[in-house]
C-alpha cells in the first residue's frame, strides 16, 4: 500500500494498492520533488469518474508504467471535490493547451509546481510514450521547459478573469434579449438542451430560460425549455426505477447516461422542476422531484443528517451494470406484466443501447397517449406500471451496488438545502422541510465553526479538513437564504449575514471587485483564481452575486448592494456572447431589469398568507415575514391582522388583506 492509505477520500483510498508511489497533496510530496529536481504528475480526478478507473485499471495498476513513473517523476493524487482550488489550476492549464478539459486530468510540472504539458485520460501506450518523452526533455532542456512554463503560468494566472469597472450602466431589457438571441441558435428544438452530444442538464440554463420566458412572454423559449424538462424526465439520464439523475448524456436525446450520479446534479434539477411546477403545473415535474428526493434521502443522506457527494457509475467492474436489464431477466421478474413494462420503457431483446442485450429505461409516450394506443385507461397504466418498477428495484436492490463517495461537501450540502427548501416552497411537504432542516442542523453543528468560518469536508469516520473555499460560502449562504424564505426563522439569515461577512473579509478583492476562489489565509499555490463562469454548477462569483443582492433587499445592508453591483459590472461585458456560460448572472440581470418584489407577509396567519402566495409565478421577488420585527422592511407592520405588503424600488404600497389583492400590485408578464 502507498501513502494514499491514510487518505480519507474514497477517490484516494481506490488509488492506495497501486504501485505508483503515490502521494496526496501537500507538503511533503512538494518538498520532494524540490530535493530531488524532478518532474511532479499530477493526477486529478473523482470516485464516481467512470474514466478515471479505466486509467487506473490499465496504467496506474500495471507494474511497468509504475516503475516508470517512480523512477522520474513525484507522483501526486488530487481528489477533485476535496481541492477544486488545485483541479482550476492544472485544468485552467490544460484547456489552454489543448482546448478540452475534463477527468481523469493528468498534468505534469516542474518541481515548483508550474506545469508544461497535460491532457485527460490516456491509453497506456501513450501514457508511457509521454512520460519517457517529458522525462528525456527535462533532463536534455530544462531551460525550454522552464522557459515553457513561465508562458504557461501567466495563461493561467489570466485564465477567466475580468477587468474592474467603475462606470454603473443602464441595464435593459435589450441586453436580456441580445443574450437570448445569441443563445437561441444553440439550444436544440428537436430533443431539448444545449447542442448534440454529449448532453449535461445544465439547471442554471434553463431557470434563466424559464424565468424569462415568463417575464417576457417568449413562447419559443417556453416551449424549448418545456421540452427540455420533458425529455430530461422520459430519458435514460433519470433513473426510471430508483429516480435521480445521472451526471450527462453521452448521446444527443438523453438516452444512455453516464451512470455516476451527483448530488450536486440532483440539488439542482430538484430546484429547477419544482419552480417549474408553479410555472407550468405538468404532473411529471412534481413526480420527478418526489422520485429525485427519495432516491437522495434513501441513498445520499447520513443518519447525521448530511448529504453524501455521489454513487459511482460502475459496479463489478462494468459501467452502468446496477442500473440495466436485459429482456430476459424483466420477463423473469415480472412475468405476465413484462410485455407492458417493455412498451412503457422501450426494452427489447436485441438491448437498446451498446452493450448486447442490454437496456437503459427510457420513455417516449406520456401516460394518456400510451394509454389510449394500448385501450386501456390511464390509472390502469400508472397502477401496472408502478408496480412492476416496484418489483425491479426490489431485485435491483440485491445487485452489488455502486460505490458511495461517503464525504459530505458544504458547497454541494449548501445546493441541496436550497433545493430542498425549493421543493417545500412549492410542494408544502412536510418531509421535504423535515430533510432540509436536519440539513441545516448538520451544517450548523459540524461545518461552521465559532468564528463562522466554514469546513468544506466532513467525512464519516474521519477528519475534517480545515479549509473551505468560495463555493462552500456561496452555497451555503444561498441554502440558508431560501430556508429563512419559506420558514421566516430569523437564525438562517443571521447565519447567512456572518458568513457572508466572512466571504467579503477572507475572499473578496476590492481591487479587482471580485471574489478570489481561495481565502486570503490559504496555501499559495501557483495561481490565485477566481471562479466566474457558470457551468453544470453556477460559479461561486456569480452565486456571491445573487446573495449580495437579496441579503441587501432583506437586510437593509448598502455594503453587500455595493459589491453585489461591482460584480455584475465586471461580468456584463462578457455575456452576450455566450449566455450558456453565464446563466447565474443573466438572472442577476433579469432581476436587475425587470425589478425585485421584496413581499411581506405578517399576521396571525402568515405561515398561510405565505403558502398562497408561493401558488402564483413570480420568478422576481423575495419573501419574509412572520410576526416579529427582526428586518427593516417589517418595522411597524407586525400586527395581529393579516397584511402582505409589495415593495419594489425601495417604495412600498398599501397593505393588501388578502392575496388577491396583494397580486394587483405586481405587473403582469
Amino acid at each position: 500500500m502507498n501513502r494514499l492509505a491514510q487518505s480519507t477520500s474514497p477517490y484516494l483510498l481506490q488509488h492506495a494498492n497501486n504501485p505508483v508511489d503515490w502521494y496526496p497533496w501537500g507538503a511533503e510530496a512538494l518538498q520532494k520533488a524540490r530535493d530531488e529536481n524532478k518532474l511532479i504528475i499530477v493526477s486529478i480526478g473523482y470516485s464516481a469518474c467512470h474514466w478515471c478507473h479505466v486509467m487506473e485499471h490499465e496504467s496506474f495498476e500495471d507494474e511497468q508504467v509504475a516503475a516508470l513513473m517512480n523512477e522520474h517523476f513525484i507522483c501526486i493524487k488530487v481528489d477533485r471535490e476535496e481541492r477544486p482550488d488545485v483541479d482550476q489550476i492544472y485544468m485552467s492549464a490544460v484547456q489552454l493547451m489543448t482546448n478540452r478539459g475534463g477527468w481523469p486530468l493528468n498534468c505534469i510540472c516542474l518541481p515548483d509546481q508550474r506545469p508544461i504539458y497535460g491532457g485527460t485520460y490516456y491509453p497506456k501506450h501513450d501514457w508511457l510514450n509521454i512520460l519517457m518523452s517529458l522525462a528525456d526533455f527535462y533532463t536534455n532542456r530544462p531551460d525550454e521547459a522552464v522557459d515553457y512554463a513561465v508562458r504557461l503560468t501567466e495563461g493561467v494566472q489570466q485564465f477567466e478573469s475580468v477587468d474592474l469597472v467603475t462606470e454603473q450602466p443602464n441595464y435593459s431589457a435589450d441586453d436580456l434579449h441580445t443574450i437570448v438571441k445569441n443563445w437561441r441558435k444553440y439550444l436544440d428544438a428537436n430533443e431539448g438542451g444545449t447542442g448534440h452530444a454529449p448532453k449535461f442538464p445544465m439547471p442554471n440554463n434553463w431557470l434563466f430560460l424559464m424565468r424569462y420566458a415568463h417575464l417576457f412572454n417568449d413562447e419559443g423559449i417556453a416551449s424549448l425549455t418545456k421540452l427540455t424538462l420533458h425529455k430530461m424526465a422520459f430519458g435514460g439520464i433519470y433513473d426510471h426505477i430508483g429516480g435521480g439523475f445521472a451526471r450527462y448524456s453521452v448521446d444527443g436525446r438523453w438516452h444512455v447516461p453516464h451512470f455516476e450520479k451527483m448530488l450536486y446534479d440532483n440539488a439542482q434539477l430538484v430546484g429547477l422542476y419544482a419552480e417549474a411546477y408553479i410555472w407550468n403545473a405538468d404532473p411529471i415535474y412534481q413526480h420527478t422531484v418526489a422520485e429525485t428526493i427519495a432516491f437522495v434521502q434513501r441513498e445520499l443522506t447520513a443518519p447525521i443528517g448530511g448529504f453524501y457527494a455521489a454513487l459511482d457509475a460502475d459496479s463489478e467492474g462494468v459501467e452502468g451494470k446496477f442500473y440495466t436489464f436485459t429482456k430476459t431477466e424483466v420477463v423473469a421478474i415480472l412475468g405476465n406484466d413484462a410485455d407492458l413494462f417493455c412498451i412503457y420503457y422501450n426494452i427489447t431483446p436485441d438491448g437498446n443501447w451498446e452493450e448486447e442485450q442490454t437496456n437503459v429505461l427510457f420513455r417516449k409516450e406520456h401516460d394518456v397517449t400510451l394509454a389510449a394506443q394500448l385501450g386501456m385507461p390511464v390509472e390502469a397504466l400508472r397502477t401496472a406500471v408502478q408496480a412492476a418498477k416496484n418489483k425491479l428495484f426490489d431485485v435491483r436492490s440485491k445487485r452489488v451496488r455502486p460505490g458511495l463517495d461517503n464525504k459530505i461537501l458544504a458547497s454541494w450540502n449548501g445546493l441541496m438545502l436550497k433545493g430542498l427548501a425549493e421543493a417545500y416552497r412549492t410542494f408544502n411537504e412536510p418531509s421535504y422541510l423535515s430533510l432540509a432542516l436536519n440539513n441545516a442542523m448538520f451544517i450548523t453543528q459540524n461545518l461552521i465553526g465559532a468564528n463562522h468560518r466554514l469546513t468544506r469536508i466532513y467525512k464519516t469516520g474521519g477528519t475534517a479538513q480545515p479549509i473551505s473555499f468560495l463555493d462552500d460560502y456561496a452555497n451555503v449562504i444561498d441554502g440558508f437564504s431560501a430556508l429563512y424564505e419559506v420558514t421566516f426563522d430569523i437564525q438562517w439569515l443571521h447565519l447567512a449575514a456572518k458568513l457572508t461577512d466572512n466571504a467579503i473579509a477572507y475572499y473578496y478583492n476590492e481591487a479587482e471587485g471580485m471574489f478570489f476562489y481561495t481565502a486570503a489565509d490559504d496555501e499559495q499555490l501557483i495561481a490565485r483564481k477566481t471562479e466566474i463562469m457558470d457551468g453544470v454548477i453556477s460559479s461561486s462569483n456569480s452565486v456571491m452575486a445573487r446573495n449580495l443582492k437579496k441579503l441587501s433587499l432583506l437586510l437593509g445592508n448598502t455594503q453587500y448592494e455595493a459589491i453585489s453591483a461591482q460584480l455584475l459590472r465586471n461580468v456584463m461585458p462578457y455575456m452576450a456572447k455566450y449566455g450558456s456560460s453565464y446563466a447565474n448572472w443573466a438572472l442577476l440581470l433579469l432581476e436587475e431589469v425587470k425589478g425585485v418584489y421584496e413581499v411581506a407577509v405578517t399576521g396571525s396567519s402568515a405561515e398561510a398568507l405565505r403558502r398562497e402566495v408561493e401558488q402564483n409565478y413570480i420568478p422576481n421577488k423575495i419573501m419574509l415575514g412572520g410576526n416579529q420585527e427582526n428586518l427593516p422592511l417589517l418595522q411597524n407592520r407586525i400586527s395581529e391582522q393579516n397584511r402582505i405588503f409589495i415593495c419594489k424600488n425601495k417604495t412600498c404600497g398599501l397593505p393588501a388583506y388578502t392575496v388577491q389583492d396583494a397580486l394587483k400590485q405586481i405587473e403582469p408578464s
